[in-house]
């Protein structure tokens, strides 16, 4: 093994561990969510996937900003085999080791010299829009200056991964002019740009362009964990578990659900304690991301800040203070600090804060007609609904805390078992009237 390639394993196996350091604490996040079935129906899930995931079906509903994002992530799926074949390059020392995939290997390169065209252009159009344009969306109380910055260098950084690529297929053609393998359309073109430099300026030009993309690659790696782009990594697993049912269909508790059985139970006796060795009972709703479900918070961490969510609530358009981005972003911004609590104090630390009250106030949660709009708006199948309904269920059935007009409401339910405040056996009397 040659120096260079000793130099290169350092450094990949430094940027992969770190990597995987930073995911395995997001695992632990979310695994401190409750348990909840997703893994069954996987054709029908592997069918959304397909569709929503790979195919972005659901972003080209706005077809401008949807094609340009489509564009961006089919290019990314390409040119990942290509960053694939780098790293096995870098540690043994081998030219385009995927080479022998003759056919197969010159549509993929072929797509990725395109792609980073198409890319390159994409990222430089978003840039305008977020700085210039100023897209409505982009704004709001919860996007702070990070989340503007955040984008950007994410965006940059794309940028010179795609001219670093095509200059590192350009030099790869100076440098094997008549004994290339694969197909590279664009780069082609540019080759008689720099056929009369001297072949050791086009080995320093490949050399310094092959070091900068994979540099690039292995920094953009480890910047997603830090910002709201580790959706790329999300966005598959978190379509695949997504909600598959009717969007209006909501989750019975399965503690009420069991007091109910227990109630119609006509041998059972509503007195009897509880065996000594039954767990304690659960929480009502949610306070604290600790009371969601798993779903829920990979949810949030596949949150993309795009605001569509947002931007379709009825809520939000009539000026309510609920934002169902701000609940994503509140859920992930406190996930977080607990993870950090963890990692400081403990698994059994309690720093007397929650997601309810501290980040989320009930009257954003309350604004919400759980109309479903922002669950079907989101590009990633991500549901704030069900946050915010857990919420809701926690002020009801632990705090007793639901606004005035509500609370009479489910009072006649009580009493009279309907929303109206008319006695059972009155509520026929319109039949007799003329």
């Amino acid at each position: 093994m040659q120096t260079e390639n000793l130099i290169f394993l350092i450094i990949f196996v430094f940027a992969v561990g770190f990597f995987s350091y930073n995911l395995s604490k997001i695992i632990r996040n979310i695994s401190l969510g409750k348990k909840k079935n997703r893994f069954d129906n996987p054709v029908r899930r592997s069918i959304i996937l397909l569709k929503v995931a790979f195919g972005q079906t659901k972003i080209l509903a706005r077809p401008v900003s949807g094609i340009l994002h489509a564009i961006v992530w089919w290019g990314f799926l390409v040119i990942t085999v290509g960053t694939l074949e780098m790293a096995i390059d870098g540690v043994f020392g081998t030219e385009r080791v995927f080479g022998f995939m003759d056919v197969f290997y010159r549509i993929v390169t072929a797509s990725g010299d395109v792609m980073a065209v198409l890319i390159l252009i994409s990222c430089v159009l978003f840039l305008t829009r977020r700085h210039w344009v100023k897209v409505k969306r982009f704004s709001g109380k919860e996007i702070k200056k990070k989340s503007s910055v955040d984008a950007t260098i994410a965006l940059v950084i794309i940028i010179f991964l795609m001219i670093s690529l095509l200059t590192m297929n350009l030099g790869y053609l100076g440098l094997h002019e008549h004994s290339f393998v694969g197909s590279y359309p664009i780069s082609n073109l540019l080759l008689p740009y720099i056929q009369s430099w001297e072949t050791e300026s086009i080995e320093l030009f490949h050399k310094v362009s092959w070091w900068s993309h994979i540099m690039l690659v292995l920094i953009f790696l480890n910047e997603l964990p830090y910002s709201k782009h580790f959706h790329v990594i999300m966005s598959i697993p978190n379509v695949y578990f997504s909600n598959i049912e009717e969007l209006g269909q909501m989750d019975n508790m399965a503690s009420v659900k069991k007091e109910v059985e227990l109630m119609m139970d006509p041998n059972a006796d509503p007195y009897a304690a509880p065996p000594a060795s039954a767990a304690p009972p659960e929480r009502f709703g949610a306070k604290d991301v600790t009371d969601l479900n798993w779903i829920q918070l990979m949810n949030a961490y596949s949150c993309t800040e795009c605001g569509r969510c947002t931007s379709e609530c009825p809520a939000n358009q009539t000026g309510k203070l609920l934002s169902p981005r701000k609940i994503m972003m509140d859920t992930r911004d406190r996930l977080k600090e607990v993870g950090k609590n963890i990692d400081k104090h403990g698994k059994d630390h309690v720093d007397n804060k929650s997601l309810l009250y501290d980040y989320i106030k009930p009257e954003e949660i309350w604004a919400c007609n759980t109309c479903n709009a922002c669950t079907q708006a989101c590009p990633l199948n991500i549901d704030p609904l069900s946050i915010i309904v857990d919420l809701r269920r926690y002020l009801v059935m632990e705090e007793s805390k639901v606004p005035g007009d509500l609370a009479s409401m489910l009072t006649n339910i009580e009493n009279n078992g309907a929303p109206w405040q008319f006695s059972p056996t009155d509520r026929f009397n319109w039949v007799n009237e003329d």
